[in-house]
């Protein structure tokens, strides 16, 4: 910053907490006293001071009191009473400071067209008067060349600041928004790994609570009379128990980040137990079979060939027929339900077909978030998923997937040891 810029009142550091007003005064109070003192101390050889230059004096102030509402008026004002001096015959070299701080703030609070304009109206003004003095061989002045181009500098200078206020003011808009946008990705991803967890924490803990309902509800029918069908079913809760422990332990053990293989110390006597790989098609007849005893007679069929599909696909195949027959078990009241898998070129088309009721009509249940889930994976894997009731009567899943999905939403199941 410079002692100029300071006189000018146009940086604010300094001048902070006060009022625009105060600043005002404050700089025609500065300018006045400069100006009167070059005035009253003149050449002997040229004009002195009057009342004439007091009255210019006085003029300049106040326009000059005004240039802030006015800039262009207090422009003309100062130059005229400039002009005015050099005719009457007053030589200086502070006289004109009145007339520069007028240019300077017409440039620093203006249009670039209006500071060209007034350049322009400016230059040719000094320029004259300089030619209209210069014929008196008893009052000289300078060349009219040099002297169209002092008011320029003032212009160049106000430029200059407004130029470089504009780019500050960018720079910090600029700032601001990028600290929203760094606000809100950070909640977009906040709520993104929020709704993954859930995702995770639902499509494991809701299957398997229903499986082992189902598994108990058999178990305790065949209590009496078919032991062993009894034993098979509390079996199968405690391997579906087991099952989600393993998944749940997988799930967390990603979600905190952990890249050495093992779970830590569970506090089970399973510490250092790794993770296995996430389930895919391969892992679809073992899910169907845990549905066994249900009371729904589930079918799997099985077309195409299944190598080559990325991990992501097959995890996102596997979490769609898991919650479907989830859904199928706990709210369709069906007694048949078809498991397809179906690879096409590059897609992979999963459905799940039902005899059942199907959802009820009207809002969804509080706390069911099954389908969105569904289309939540599909999505996420780069797939599409349509539901509603099937032709002939019963409720319809189809996904279709793409072969060589990525991972653009899924927790990180696919990861081994």
């Amino acid at each position: 910053m410079t002692t100029f810029e300071n006189l000018l009142g146009g940086p604010r550091e300094r001048v902070r907490g006060l009022p625009p007003r105060v600043v005002d005064l404050l700089v025609v109070a500065v300018v006045g006293v400069l100006t009167a003192s070059d005035a009253a101390v003149n050449d002997p050889g040229y004009r002195q001071a009057d009342r004439f230059t007091w009255l210019l004096l006085a003029v300049s102030l106040l326009a000059l009191a005004a240039r802030r509402a006015w800039p262009v008026a207090a422009a003309a004002v100062t130059g005229a009473a400039c002009a005015g001096w050099a005719l009457y015959g007053h030589i200086g070299e502070l006289l004109n400071l009145p007339f520069i701080v007028a240019l300077y703030t017409v440039a620093v609070g203006g249009s670039r067209w209006r500071t060209l304009v007034t350049g322009l109206a400016a230059s040719l003004g000094s320029g004259a008067v300089a030619f209209a003095v210069g014929q008196d061989v008893a009052n000289p002045q300078g060349l009219p060349v040099l002297e169209m181009l002092w008011p320029l500098v003032p212009l160049l200078l106000g430029t200059v600041v407004r130029t470089r206020r504009l780019l500050l003011h960018e720079y910090a808009a600029r700032a601001a928004r990028a600290e929203e946008e760094r606000e809100r990705e950070a909640e977009r991803r906040v709520h993104a790994e929020r709704v993954r967890i859930a995702r995770e924490l639902h499509d494991i803990v809701a299957h398997t609570v229903a499986a082992m309902t189902v598994q108990a509800g058999v178990a305790l029918d065949a209590l009496d009379v078919k032991p062993e069908v009894s034993r098979r079913a509390m079996r199968q809760v405690r391997e579906s128990g087991k099952e989600a422990v393993r998944e749940l332990r997988s799930t967390v053990t990603v979600l905190r980040g952990s890249g050495s293989g093992s779970y830590g110390e569970g506090g089970d006597g399973s510490e250092g137990e790794p993770r296995g790989a996430a389930p895919g098609l391969g892992e679809l007849p073992a899910l169907v079979g845990r549905f066994t005893g249900s009371g729904i007679a589930v079918t799997l069929t099985r077309e195409g060939p299944e190598e080559g599909l990325s991990p992501v696909t097959g995890l996102t195949a596997y979490r769609i027929v898991q919650e479907a027959l989830t859904n199928v078990v706990r709210h369709s009241g069906a007694r048949h339900a078809e498991v397809s898998t179906a690879r096409s070129g590059d897609a992979l088309t999963v459905e799940v077909v039902d005899d059942g009721d199907g959802p009820p009509a009207g809002p969804a249940l509080p706390g069911g978030f099954g389908l969105v889930g569904i289309r939540e994976r599909a999505a996420a894997a780069g797939g599409s998923v349509a539901h509603g009731p099937a032709p002939g009567g019963g409720f319809r899943v189809s996904a279709r997937l793409p072969v060589r999905a990525t991972d653009h939403g899924l927790v990180g199941e696919g990861r081994r040891a």
